[in-house]
C-alpha cells in the first residue's frame, strides 16, 4: 500500500514500484496511460498488461508518434488495441504517465543515473493537473487506425532514408542511390521529420538517436 493520503513518494525501480501500486492495477476501472518507449516500465507489469481483457476496465494509451516510426512498435499498439485497449497517438511529446481513476498518478522520472525513479502521487490537486494534461493529449490523439493509413506508407522507407540523412548525402545522391525520384525522396523526409516533431534535419537525426532508429 502507499504511505497516508495525499502524497508524493517516490520509489526507485520496477519492483519497488510494482509492489507498491500492484492493489492500483487490481482495481482500477479507468486507467490512462501515456508512453514514450517501447520497453515502457508498465508493459513488465502482469496486472497491467491483463487490464485490457478485464470486463467494465476502460484502458486508454497515448504513444508518441515519433516511437511508431519503429515497426515493433507499431506491432506493439496494435497489440494493445487487440487487447481491448483504446490507442491514439501523439505528434507531441508526452512524459510517461499513468493515471488511475482519476485519483493516483504515476510519472516516471529519468533513468540514467541508476534504477529509474517514480512518483507515486496521490495529492488531489496535482492528479488532477495531470489528468487534465493527459486528457487535453488523448483529445488531440490521432486514433491508430487513421494513423496506421499513413504511416504504413512511411514506415518501410524509415531506414534508408535516416541512413542517408545520417551519412550526410546530398538529396541528389541519396535519392539516386535509394532507386527514388529527387521529389519523392524529399517528400519522405519532409514525413519523416514531421512523425518526429524535427523541424530541422539535423533535429531528426538527434531524434532518431535517441530512439534508437539508427
Amino acid at each position: 500500500m502507499l504511505d497516508g493520503m495525499d502524497t508524493v513518494t517516490v520509489v526507485r525501480g520496477e519492483a519497488e514500484l510494482f509492489e507498491r501500486t500492484a492493489h492500483l492495477f487490481a482495481s482500477t476501472t479507468d486507467l490512462a496511460c501515456a508512453a514514450n518507449a517501447l520497453s515502457a516500465w508498465v508493459h513488465a507489469n502482469p496486472h497491467a498488461r491483463a487490464l485490457g481483457r478485464r470486463p467494465g476496465v476502460r484502458m486508454r494509451k497515448l504513444f508518441r508518434l515519433s516511437a511508431l516510426l519503429d515497426p515493433h512498435w507499431g506491432e506493439h499498439a496494435r497489440l494493445v488495441a487487440s487487447h481491448g485497449a483504446h490507442v491514439r497517438i501523439s505528434a507531441h511529446e508526452v512524459n510517461e504517465t499513468i493515471v488511475f481513476d482519476g485519483r493516483v498518478a504515476i510519472l516516471a522520472g529519468d533513468q540514467s543515473h541508476g534504477p529509474r525513479g517514480y512518483s507515486v502521487i496521490t495529492q488531489p490537486e496535482v492528479v488532477h493537473g495531470i489528468s487534465s494534461l493527459f486528457e487535453a493529449a488523448w483529445r488531440a490523439g490521432t486514433e491508430l487506425a487513421v494513423h496506421e493509413a499513413g504511416m504504413d506508407e512511411l514506415r518501410p522507407f524509415v531506414p534508408v532514408v535516416l541512413d542517408a540523412l545520417n551519412r550526410g548525402w546530398t538529396d541528389e545522391t541519396a535519392a539516386r542511390r535509394l532507386d527514388m525520384s529527387l521529389r519523392t525522396y524529399r517528400r519522405r523526409v519532409a514525413e519523416l521529420m514531421t512523425a518526429l516533431g524535427a523541424s530541422s534535419r539535423f533535429q531528426a537525426g538527434a531524434r532518431a538517436r535517441d530512439l534508437g532508429l539508427i
